[in-house]
């Protein structure tokens, strides 16, 4: 007699992957730093030893407004300044900094205070809304499937293509001399598609060259609802 757990498996590689069901997400971890930011490499490292846990989704957001300062950081973009100067606006902040860590879009630590990020992770785990998602890949296009809600919730889908380490010696600036290492740095974001809380499949293409993509549901006041990610494959 086949077991019952069998049998859920075997459904499972027929019908393929399914939405995931509430609870089983990561929380996404973003820190805001550059490699032209002295106080930046003891979060980075921090930002390392949370993307080792499997209950975490690390990002790295290299943001360019460093880049007068002495040294062009080669993995910043514009994107990453507005994603931070977002963020600013929704925490109520007045200016933004380096290194900063927002945790699931709700919470915001110095990137460096392993003691508050800690406590942010804690905060975030709880009560949390979920929305059902799944991501496939193929052949540079992402396939997300988006599961019914049982609370009104809405948001934005984001595709953040992200790689998984870069090494780079700086040169100048503030970091002259250093060989730095940064992890799940974000390559590229873009939004997709709207969300309204019912079930809903959406397709769009990886722009990026990147090495893995998550696909993220975030809420207009910046909590994250959603969210799942797997490897591209080398085109």
């Amino acid at each position: 007699m086949i077991k019952i757990r069998e049998l859920l498996v075997c459904l499972c590689l027929v019908l393929g992957a399914t939405p995931a069901t509430a609870g089983e997400r990561p929380t996404v971890v973003e820190l805001f730093t550059s490699q032209g930011c002295s106080s930046c490499p003891p979060a980075d490292a921090l930002l390392a030893q949370l993307a080792s846990r499997p209950e975490v989704l690390a990002l790295s957001f290299h943001v360019d407004y460093w880049d007068a300062l002495g040294w062009k950081d080669p993995l910043s973009s514009p994107a990453a300044t507005q994603r931070q100067e977002r963020y600013a606006r929704l925490l109520g902040l007045a200016t933004v900094y380096t290194p900063q860590i927002v945790v699931d879009g709700k919470w915001q630590a110095v990137g460096s205070d392993r003691a508050a990020v800690e406590h942010r992770l804690d905060i975030a785990r709880r009560g949390r809304v979920e929305v059902p998602i799944a991501l496939a890949l193929d052949n540079g296009i992402a396939r997300i499937k988006l599961g019914r809600t049982n609370a009104p919730v809405s948001g934005s889908v984001l595709l953040i293509g992200f790689d998984r380490r870069h090494v780079t010696a700086v040169g100048r600036g503030e970091n002259s001399g250093r060989t730095l290492a940064d992890v799940d740095v974000v390559r590229g974001i873009d939004e997709v598609a709207q969300f309204d809380g019912r079930s809903r499949v959406v397709e769009a293409p990886v722009r990026c060259q990147c090495e893995r993509v998550a696909a993220i549901v975030q809420a207009s006041d910046g909590a994250i609802l959603g969210l799942d990610t797997r490897d591209l494959e080398p085109m």
